[in-house]
């Protein structure tokens, strides 16, 4: 730990509301503490690039209530390599940074991981993503926003589903985790959610067309995870209109809009919270762990843990959907 005098602060992958209360936190828990910090932007290409910045309070002012982040993101395929491995390690080591913490999620913690292991180089990541699907921790930043997002849409799609009489389609992010239609579809009353995590076949289709859309309604809604084990919303359509010609069938699909949006109370807080605990991981000593939420208490999650473990759905909340949906 004495060795640690400088911390280097980096989003990664793709952004979610509350990164940058995220970097707020890091960064003022961080000079609190009496490290230097430096930003580096647009993730791990920003270190082969040399895109690094001392950051100061001020930095950092005026931007928990933004969207998106402020050091920017980039994908970088020099750094899935071992050779640009070193020459991210001997740009982080010429800029004086002494440790990192990184925000994102899957990919760029794996990558955390690696360059963790392979440097010796102390490394704290903070669950960054929308999909809430990495395991350890009950909520990701970024995720409660994202699902406010999606309820809200439906909100508005539904007062036409309802005045038409039609049977839509809503797609949503999620590709390997269900969590955002799944509760997207308990939040917005929504009859049906499809996700990766439970195969779709053509009699659970038929099952949700005979029970979902009967005559006692005049319109159903449907969330679809965007997974290839889903299909998407647009082969489930033209299923539904080869089919069941009958339905007058429509299809959403929210896209980018989702990661969007000035982050709500619940992710500032938790990005907060997680920023100020990944300083006070590094004063304990750790390294290589992930900052998880559990239970409303901090806790600290390997990498390995993190990332290999599949974060289950909870059935009692297919249940839930299934029970209300009548």
């Amino acid at each position: 730990m004495a060795d640690i005098k400088c911390i280097g602060i980096l989003t990664s992958g793709g952004d979610a509301p509350g990164m940058n209360a995220a970097i707020r936190a890091v960064t003022r828990s961080a000079i609190f503490n009496g490290f230097k910090v430096k930003g580096i932007y647009r993730g791990y290409r920003g270190i082969m690039t040399n895109e690094i910045v001392e950051f100061k309070t001020q930095n950092v002012s005026n931007i928990i209530q933004m969207g998106g982040t402020i050091l920017k993101t980039a994908r970088c395929k020099e750094f899935m390599t071992p050779e640009g491995r070193q020459q991210a390690y001997e740009n982080l080591k010429a800029h004086g940074i002494d440790a990192l913490v990184v925000i994102g999620g899957d990919g760029s913690l794996t990558g955390a991981r690696i360059f963790a292991n392979e440097f010796n180089f102390p490394i704290i990541g903070l669950p960054g993503t929308i999909d809430n699907d990495l395991h350890g921790t009950d909520s990701t930043i970024g995720y409660d926003t994202a699902l406010n997002t999606i309820m809200e849409c439906i909100d508005k799609i539904r007062d036409t589903a309802t005045s038409h009489e039609r049977l839509f389609f809503i797609e949503v992010m999620g590709r390997d985790a269900g969590f955002l239609a799944l509760n997207g579809a308990i939040a917005a009353g929504a009859e049906a959610a499809i996700i990766p995590e439970i195969s779709t076949q053509v009699d659970q289709l038929a099952e949700l067309i005979q029970n979902g859309f009967r005559k006692s309604k005049n319109s159903s809604i449907v969330l679809v995870a965007e997974s290839p084990v889903t299909g998407g919303a647009m082969a489930l359509a033209e299923r539904v209109k080869n089919e069941y010609p009958g339905y007058d069938v429509r299809v959403s699909i929210l896209g980018h809009l989702q990661r969007g949006g000035s982050p709500t109370a619940f992710d500032r807080i938790l990005a907060s919270r997680m920023g100020a605990a990944a300083i006070d991981a590094l004063l304990d000593d750790q390294r290589n762990v992930m900052i998880g939420i559990s239970n409303d208490e901090i806790v600290y999650v390997p990498f390995a843990k993190a990332i290999k473990k599949d974060k289950p759905i909870k059935s009692e909340l297919l249940n839930t959907l299934h029970r209300l949906s009548i």
